[in-house]
């Protein structure tokens, strides 16, 4: 059967304006608002109660009312299009997809993680109605609605699934959506090695780098596995310490994992209303964060005037914090982020920026992605290379202690600084010397 997606979504019309009628009589009465499970399930209910009153009107209208075959898959659309993403469900869930590239409603790419690439058909009939279906997602992500219109032409949350979500309109032809799945969830160090995103020694030297409290920063391409390293690194942290996560939208999930992190609280930034008041920026929650007791603070994503409150925090005490940054090399880190302190509040100079990085930074973690085009489009991510920072001299004193070898995979390149330390939390360098 085809569903019938006009059906779908009048029905779903129906069964949403039952739920929020029910919403504003809880609010009225003072009754606490239903957990995000218990509203799926009494939308599921609710569902039930639309489709009944549906076959009683086809019936009454001398209509073949849905096979109970039919209603199940309307239930299943209609479900979808309320907390899910409609059409677009078949393509979140099947877990080889990596990227969903949307240019307008039957412009679609897929990209799967082993590289290929395809185009299903439409994922809604009409660009007004993909609109309809961002708009939908905007109001239930996250931790609080966000506009999605012509005042409001940009949007970035995280779907149920983890995924990210990147829409814009008005701005483009066409309305334009990224959805980037998060593939692996609760990933771990042994994980990456097993794929070959780094080898058995970076990921021992990685545990103990974290275990040390030592200050990272990863950095790379978009898409090239952050987020992912960054999951995993966090997985090393100790159940017993408070972790605080600021990100633009919600996306690494710590708190899902209760067994691994028992003591989470996710700041996400709050963007402004359409009277342009009620903004809480990255940099306002990295402040704020510092007052929440952390063990650790864990920045997504540094993008902005941010990056100078973290310095100071990791300068400050605030040890074992991690963040991701884009960049195309390990190198070019220190100037991306004076770059991003240069346009904040403090205007940092470049040389107070340098000396900020070179008292906050412990190391650099760059990702690589490389698509093989000559050979099919294999797809491949793998950590390059690593930067200690060890000082300041007019500039940021860095050292390469792992460095691309023959096949651009990170290597043992060069003595680590802070040896001593990472062995004291179970290190065991295959190559590394010392420091004379």
């Amino acid at each position: 059967m085809i569903t019938d997606q006009d059906l779908v979504r009048k029905l779903r019309v129906q069964v949403a304006e039952r739920l929020n009628e029910q919403r504003r009589r809880d609010q009225a009465n003072g009754v606490p608002p239903m957990s995000a499970e218990d509203e799926r399930e009494y939308a599921r209910s609710l569902i039930v109660q639309v489709l009944e009153d549906h076959a009683r009107y086809e019936l009454a209208e001398g209509r073949t009312p849905p096979t109970p075959e039919d209603d199940a898959q309307i239930a299943g659309a209609i479900h979808s299009a309320l907390f899910g993403v409609g059409r677009l469900q078949p393509l979140i869930d099947d877990p080889d997809v990596e990227n969903i590239d949307i240019n307008g409603c039957d412009q679609v790419f897929i990209q799967y993680g082993d590289g290929r690439e395809e185009r299903p058909g439409p994922v809604a009939d009409n660009d007004e109605e993909l609109v309809e279906l961002i708009q939908v997602l905007a109001a239930h992500a996250g931790l609080t609605s966000r506009p999605f219109d012509s005042a409001n032409p940009q949007l970035d949350l995280r779907l149920p699934d983890g995924s990210r979500l990147s829409a814009v309109m008005g701005v483009t032809s066409r309305p334009s959506v990224s959805i980037r799945r998060s593939r692996l969830g609760k990933v771990f160090l042994q994980d990456l090695v097993a794929n070959g995103t780094m080898s058995a020694d970076i990921a021992s030297f990685l545990r103990a780098a974290v275990a040390a409290r030592k200050n990272v920063m990863i950095a790379g391409a978009t898409n090239s596995g952050k987020t992912t390293l960054l999951r995993a690194l966090a997985n090393e942290i100790q159940p017993h310490e408070r972790l605080i996560t600021v990100e633009r939208s919600l996306e690494l999930g710590l708190g899902e994992f209760k067994d691994l992190h028992p003591n989470v609280v996710a700041f996400e930034e709050r963007l402004p209303n359409s009277e342009g008041v009620g903004q809480v920026s990255m940099a306002d929650l990295v402040r704020r964060s510092l007052r929440m007791n952390p063990s650790r603070v864990i920045v997504g994503e540094v993008l902005g005037d941010e990056i100078v409150t973290m310095l100071n925090a990791m300068s400050q005490g605030n040890d074992g914090s991690l963040s991701t940054i884009h960049s195309n090399s390990s190198m070019e880190v220190f100037n991306r982020i004076s770059t991003y302190a240069i346009q904040a509040s403090e205007r940092l100079p470049m040389e107070a920026t340098q000396m900020l990085i070179s008292g906050a930074l412990d190391f650099v973690v760059f990702v690589r992605k490389h698509n093989d085009y000559q050979h099919g489009g294999t797809l491949s991510r793998y950590i390059e290379s690593i930067r200690e920072v060890t000082g300041w001299d007019g500039r940021v004193l860095s050292g390469e202690v792992f460095a691309p070898g023959p096949d651009g995979r990170a290597a043992a390149h060069a003595p680590i600084a802070c040896m001593d330390e990472l062995e004291h939390y179970g290190y065991q360098p295959l190559v590394h010397g010392r420091w004379a």
